[in-house]
């Protein structure tokens, strides 16, 4: 099998429950630590993650 790594929070750096492989690739994926108990989308391929930045909802005014 090929390397094999935990992806770690980018809040916490803690390591969560998801493990990926040289050959994975992830788009918009919600990764949830449990320890901090916070959701991120993240983007993987070839065992390097990024982190997607979105917007904050804009409330509607009149």
């Amino acid at each position: 099998m090929g390397n094999q790594e935990w992806i770690l929070c980018p809040n916490c750096q803690s390591k969560t429950r998801t493990k990926i492989r040289e050959d994975t690739i992830l788009s918009h994926f919600p990764l949830f630590c449990p320890k901090c108990r916070q959701e991120t989308l993240i983007n993987a391929e070839q065992l390097k993650i990024s982190i997607i930045k979105e917007p904050d909802a804009k409330t509607q005014s009149r």
